[in-house]
């Protein structure tokens, strides 16, 4: 379906966000030529005709071990090779990735490709970096183009975009006897309940052992949650008790505290896993697949490995997170992880990377394949999002360069790192379980802090 989802890319950047991106000498040369040049900037690349003799070897640091172990990503090496033989490019998969890579960062020498995390602050991204071209010159074209900016410049170039939904079987919900999606959180609840007593799956599967898995709901908390696109960067930091109910739509069933409250009603009522300590990222996939488990929040970049996962891949479906505003149903999107390239690679190097991210993001089909968000703003929409039609897909506005980093110190002052570490979701589910805090506790105490940050890091007037 060729652009079937309506997507929210709001862009509210200041004019100083449109500052140039600096050069330097390399050896490279365009179209085969030879002599010195200057840097060229990403958008100025044509992928099989600029560079075609340049020879370098890559490095490429990945958290997608699965496509290292099966050869996916060795098969868009060797067809990328068939324009530019002399670059040799090899992966090295981190299964603890955000966490690992942050630390492997500050060596400098960790190769030349990485997918960006999302630990790195957006004022520090050029520490690590290459700027590959102007904001301005991709955002037309490309999703998600700002995701890895600052101040004008593209330190990352998005790998897919996903759709933050819900992973489920559709096998278990026709056994349940649900037949439509559910469209509210008191919707969702109502249909793991019908899981529970209609079948023997596990009606939620929380991945609560993994770790990085329970980052997914923050990712709920945004546009998709409030309809607003400046709620999560730009409003959220600036806000004082965010988490409360109703905030910041007038509604207890939206807005982050509905989110959250979905994963501590579903663990109290008994809707979840029996141990949530004994759960297994890679066990749950074949699981999903095969009708042990109902449903899964996590983005829709897991829907692929679902069905590949087992026999069964027509029965996996994605569908909208539950949360309706004002009666309208809507879908956070944003980028996944982003290509960067390391600041301190070889001139020639940079060229190369470039080129080979720019085949990726353009030519190769990642993101259709992966049954993501395409990069490219005129490519298809894979069908593994048809129950996204209709529904507005919004993307988080980048906070404009004087709050750049304003969202990152309050999370940071908070102690509640949203999208990066994923212990306040993990304290829902152990306060669920053992009945010592209430949800209403929990985002006082969240609440408490985020105020107290608010008031440290609120700009001058």
């Amino acid at each position: 379906m060729k652009k079937a989802l309506a997507l929210t890319l709001a862009a509210a950047m200041s004019a100083g966000l449109l500052a140039g991106c600096s050069g330097g000498e390399t050896s490279g040369t365009a179209g085969g030529d030879s002599g010195e040049t200057a840097m060229p900037a990403y958008n100025e690349l044509t992928v099989g005709e600029d560079y075609t003799d340049l020879t370098a070897e890559l490095r490429v640091i990945s958290h997608r071990t699965d496509l290292i172990q099966d050869g996916t990503f060795q098969g868009y090496v060797d067809a990328f090779n068939e324009m530019y033989p002399n670059i040799t490019i090899s992966y090295e998969g981190i299964t603890d990735y955000a966490s690992d890579m942050t630390t492997r960062l500050t060596s400098n020498d960790w190769g030349d490709i990485c997918m960006i995390p999302t630990t790195i602050p957006l004022p520090e991204l050029s520490d690590y970096f290459y700027a590959m071209c102007d904001l301005s010159a991709i955002q037309d074209t490309y999703n998600f183009a700002d995701n890895r900016a600052y101040d004008g410049k593209v330190y990352g170039i998005p790998s897919t975009g996903n759709a933050q939904g819900i992973v489920y079987n559709k096998a278990v919900f026709e056994a349940a006897g649900i037949t439509e999606l559910p469209k509210t959180p008191t919707e969702f609840l109502d249909a793991l309940q019908a899981i529970k007593d209609n079948t023997d799956a596990i009606p939620l599967y929380t991945n609560f052992a993994a770790g990085w898995t329970m980052t997914a709901w923050d990712a709920y908390i945004g546009g998709g949650a409030t309809a607003d696109p400046e709620w999560m960067n730009i409003t959220m930091p600036q806000t004082h008790d965010p988490f409360a109910p109703g905030t910041p739509t007038g509604d207890t069933e939206s807005g982050p505290y509905a989110v959250y409250n979905v994963l501590y009603e579903a663990v109290s009522r008994g809707l979840t896993e029996d141990d949530p300590t004994t759960t297994d990222w890679e066990g749950s996939k074949p699981m999903m697949n095969n009708g042990q488990i109902g449903t899964m929040v996590l983005g829709s970049w897991a829907i692929i490995q679902m069905q590949d996962a087992g026999e069964n891949a027509a029965d996996i479906g994605y569908m909208p997170f539950p949360i309706s505003v004002d009666g309208v149903q809507y879908a956070s999107a944003g980028a996944d992880y982003c290509y960067g390239i390391n600041t301190y690679s070889s001139d020639d190097n940079k060229i190369a990377a470039m080129l080979y991210i720019k085949w990726l993001t353009e030519s190769s089909n990642f993101s259709y394949d992966q049954g993501g968000i395409p990069i490219l703003k005129d490519q298809e929409y894979p069908e593994t999002l048809s129950a996204f039609d209709g529904i507005e897909l919004i993307a988080d506005t980048a906070a404009p360069s004087d709050m750049a980093d304003l969202a990152t110190n309050v999370q940071q002052d908070a102690e509640l790192m949203l999208n990066a570490d994923q212990t306040h979701v993990q304290r829902i589910v152990e306060a669920a379980i053992n009945g010592d805090e209430t949800m209403d506790d929990i985002v006082a105490d969240w609440n408490e802090a985020w105020n107290a940050a608010v008031d440290e890091n609120a700009p001058a007037a």
